[in-house]
């Protein structure tokens, strides 16, 4: 792709009249996010229903849910580059048109093998899609709110998994699989031409000719004062990304699994969901009045608890109980996740820092589901299968308390 096709950014100054105001950049930021989450959130309910209609394995079923995060592995890592050379909203943009499209031509798949690479090109533009609008509405938020507006950002994930909840339960048993998926492209193609109206954020902006090339950005994560930052945050987006994943696209599977009925392993898969949403919120809250890193440490140890007490749940109204508190503090521990990653660098490289921080998260992320189709094959127990998860984001939790900065109330543009 040329540089005259990326570099639309609008890099004019723009008077405080026509300058948007923080909570429309929010939501229409937000609005991408809730329909990319649709999506990820979508797959799982519908790997439930192509393992039936394909006659799927569960090692193939366990790539279908990877290869989605193979994708964003690469979509995160090159369009947070990209995005500190040529700007967070012509990244945005291309990101979300390239997720409309191939989400669309997903309810087409006629076949895993075409699945396969259009769940790879979703996932590129979702991938690219996250870091960019975080990074944007930091940028473009008041400083004393900057936390709170980013985690009620990542709020619009929740508010995603819950309408897709909420499609799978009523869509996909009587019209299947292909109209979710075009539920889904439809609305985001709208978002893309609401975020047309926005500005670049005045931070970017204001960098002028101090922006930093491609190569530039990734060698000032490797700078001395910034490395412990590098791998604290690489290291919790994958544990996050290994446990959330891991989990949550097996979750209906896994109540399909223990026995209940395709109806049954998605409405308690919605009433599971609805925790994610206060979850959120609650993290919303406590990254202002604790701090970030104060209360991601938390919410991963409780999360950990939480898979754990899942795998070794007995009957329904444990599974339920459990399910409720992992998605609660899962989610919580992901909203803080994010501002503390996009806090822990410059301007001129945070783009770069929270794209390859989430794109080699996303390595966990594909490590997660394809190893519960591995261990599920192998007729590995669940509560052994959760237990890894308990224990990987657990020593995620040990190390980002080791490594992970505190920058709540600092000025991070003077890094």
């Amino acid at each position: 792709m040329s540089d005259s096709a990326l570099q639309t950014t609008d890099t004019r100054p723009t008077s405080s009249a026509d300058r948007p105001s923080a909570a429309k950049i929010l939501v229409v930021s937000g609005l991408g996010l809730l329909f990319d989450s649709m999506d990820v959130s979508l797959l799982s309910f519908v790997l439930v229903s192509l393992t039936k209609q394909w006659h799927l394995a569960s090692s193939t079923v366990g790539l279908l849910g990877s290869i989605s995060l193979v994708g964003m592995a690469v979509g995160s890592a090159l369009a947070g580059l990209l995005s500190d050379r040529f700007g967070r909203r012509s990244t945005f943009l291309w990101t979300l048109l390239i997720y409309s499209i191939a989400t669309g031509l997903s309810a087409l798949a006629a076949g895993v093998g075409i699945f396969i690479v259009l769940r790879f090109i979703v996932g590129f533009g979702l991938g690219g899609e996250l870091p960019v609008a975080t990074t944007y509405v930091l940028e473009s938020s008041p400083e004393q709110q900057r936390g709170r507006r980013v985690v009620l950002l990542e709020a619009f994930w929740a508010v995603g998994s819950l309408v897709a909840a909420l499609i799978s339960f009523f869509v996909i048993p009587s019209l299947g699989w292909r109209i979710a998926f075009l539920i889904g492209a439809i609305p985001a193609l709208y978002t893309l031409v609401l975020r047309f109206s926005l500005p670049e954020s005045p931070k970017y902006r204001a960098l002028g000719k101090r922006r930093a090339t491609v190569g530039m950005a990734f060698k000032t994560l490797w700078r001395r004062d910034l490395v412990r930052a590098t791998c604290a945050t690489w290291i919790v987006w994958f544990a996050m990304n290994f446990s959330y994943y891991g989990m949550f696209l097996w979750l209906p599977s896994v109540m399909a699994l223990k026995g209940y009925s395709l109806v049954h392993s998605i409405g308690y898969t919605l009433i599971m969901t609805l925790a994610e949403v206060p979850g959120y919120l609650m993290a919303a809250w406590l990254v202002e009045k604790w701090g970030r890193k104060r209360t991601l440490l938390p919410a991963m140890l409780l999360a950990a608890l939480s898979a754990l007490g899942f795998g070794f749940a007995a009957n329904t109204a444990q599974l339920i109980l459990f399910g409720l508190l992992l998605s609660f503090f899962m989610l919580a521990a992901f909203g803080a996740t994010y501002i503390f990653t996009v806090e822990q660098f410059p301007v001129f490289a945070r783009g770069s820092g929270m794209g390859w921080a989430a794109g080699f998260g996303r390595i966990g992320g594909i490590i997660g589901p394809y190893l519960v189709g591995a261990l599920i094959a192998a007729s590995v127990g669940f509560s052994t299968i959760f237990a890894i998860f308990f224990v990987v984001t657990l020593v995620g939790f040990l190390l980002v308390w080791w490594l992970g900065r505190e920058t709540k109330g600092k000025q991070i543009d003077e890094l």
